[in-house]
């Protein structure tokens, strides 16, 4: 057939004049710079053709995308937005999984440096595999870091630095120091960077969040544990679990961390926190108390506020929002004979049932198509990390702060994160 792209936009064209058939025609168009390309005619659509399968051996700048419809009659589509996942450990399989279901999205490759598990990764989904995940970065528009705490930094800034949009998974990086670096590179690049603070992204936590609106807040509880294992056993439970908990405060109270305290324990010799405790004081008297657990024999995940008029509870395993009042009313027949008394009501917010992972995605994909700014870019979850560094600290130390007692490095480090 034809051998260049001007003789395939010639025959796409010719196949725009033929009348309609009934016939499913496949042909197989040989082009320099791709092994192949597929081009499917569907008889309840003859006027477009759908470039179906492309192997490149040219590079990123002659690259066709997979499975992107152009219709020949002029309508425009969007090309798909090009991602790759690093680290296909326990969070980069969802990353993957999710990534290969959103809408015009096409998933290139995946990296990792444990060979077997990449490869059956790659095989699931049907991408390409990169032992080496710096030859996925010419491929991609943006990628999803889900390695270990520690490469955070380096994978972060090295596809920063070679033009892609970054979601990374949290905590933005192992330091305070590391995560400024990674803020700056990606305002200098312009590049996105969005950090793994999922719950933002939970249904109940943002119907929880709509309802504290209508509210005068008092006080919060958030507890977050899970029984011990494997996973993330390079950090503390503070930088693992409850690092959520402290981004959803700060979004929530929105107002200065003026006093803190925090307390700890271990169950292993790792040399990690395994339990912690601690209590905010914001500026605006909210209080916030604060319990992680790694050790904990049973999955928890949830929020309480206690408000002037209400007690709200919000479990995010369940998806489920109550919302307590105390009222007190007799229910009496004609006769002044009490039938009931009602002590109290519960209220049930109805909440979507999104995946969480889902609508992080999707909001990075639209982010880096429409070019804004995540509603968990890196200044926030730097926040986070800060306050959570802080937490450590104290809890290791064994020690209270509070501003008005106190000027030091602590103080600093603390007015900087509101």
């Amino acid at each position: 057939m034809a051998k260049d792209s001007h003789s395939l936009r010639t025959l796409l064209s010719t196949l725009n004049h033929q009348p309609p058939t009934n016939t499913y025609l496949k042909f197989l168009y040989k082009t320099e710079g791709c092994d192949s390309i597929w081009m499917d005619l569907h008889p309840e659509n003859s006027h477009s053709a759908r470039i179906s399968g492309v192997e490149e051996n040219r590079g990123v700048q002659n690259r066709m995308p997979v499975g992107y419809s152009t219709a020949i009659t002029g309508r425009h589509h969007p090309d798909p937005i090009r991602v790759g996942v690093i680290g296909v450990g326990n969070m980069g399989q969802h990353h993957t999984r999710v990534l290969s279901m959103l809408k015009d999205v096409e998933l290139v490759g995946v990296a990792d440096v444990n060979v077997e598990r990449g490869l059956d990764t790659a095989s699931k989904y049907r991408v390409r595999f990169f032992e080496d995940y710096r030859d996925l970065l010419a491929l991609v528009d943006a990628v999803c870091i889900a390695v270990p705490t520690r490469l955070h930094y380096p994978v972060g800034m090295a596809c920063l630095q070679a033009g892609v949009h970054v979601l990374i998974e949290k905590p933005i990086a192992a330091s305070i120091s590391e995560a400024e670096l990674l803020v700056n590179a990606a305002a200098d690049y312009q590049r996105i960077l969005q950090v793994g603070h999922i719950e933002r992204f939970n249904p109940a936590f943002q119907e929880f969040s709509k309802v504290l609106k209508t509210e005068e807040v008092l006080a919060l509880e958030a507890r977050r544990m899970s029984p011990y294992s494997n996973r993330a056993n390079d950090v503390s439970v503070v930088l693992d679990l409850m690092i959520h908990d402290i981004d959803l405060m700060l979004d929530l109270v929105n107002a200065s961390v003026v006093k803190l305290t925090a307390s700890g324990s271990r169950a292993s010799d790792s040399g990690y926190l395994d339990y912690v405790t601690a209590t905010l004081g914001f500026s605006n008297g909210v209080v916030a108390t604060l319990i992680s657990s790694k050790v904990t024999h049973r999955k928890l995940r949830s929020i309480v506020a206690h408000c002037k008029n209400s007690l709200t509870e919000a479990d995010f395993l369940n998806n489920e929002i109550l919302i307590h009042r105390q009222t007190t009313a007799n229910y009496i027949t004609d006769y002044g004979q009490v039938l009931y008394r009602q002590d109290g009501l519960i209220e049930k917010v109805y909440t979507s049932n999104i995946e969480p992972l889902h609508a992080e995605l999707e909001h990075f994909v639209s982010c880096v198509r429409g070019g804004n700014q995540p509603s968990v870019g890196g200044e926030q979850a730097l926040k986070a990390l800060r306050l959570a560094s802080l937490i450590e600290q104290m809890a290791l130390d064994g020690k209270a702060w509070n501003l008005a007692e106190t000027e030091s490095v602590i103080s600093h480090q603390l007015s900087v994160i509101s």
